[in-house]
């Protein structure tokens, strides 16, 4: 499940999101810790991507490095 595309509500192939550290702590905080709560999730993964972008490297045709920090919570 992407969480831009649950904030967002995304139904067109319009490639394209918001922040993923924005968008998964929004995401955690409210529908996936209520489910913690209620007992409905015993663990979950939460894995927040990224795209280092540069103005500078990518006129120069360089390749775009991703960035990616995982939290793993149990109840």
């Amino acid at each position: 499940m992407d969480c831009g595309e649950l904030v967002y509500n995304i139904c067109e192939d319009e490639y394209q999101g918001g922040s993923g550290a924005g968008c998964s702590s929004l995401v955690f905080s409210s529908y996936i810790h209520e489910k913690l709560k209620k007992k409905k999730l015993k663990t979950v993964l939460l894995i927040a991507t990224g795209a280092l972008l540069s103005s500078v490297s990518t006129l120069q045709g360089e390749s775009i490095p991703g960035i990616a920090h995982a939290v793993s919570v149990e109840c």
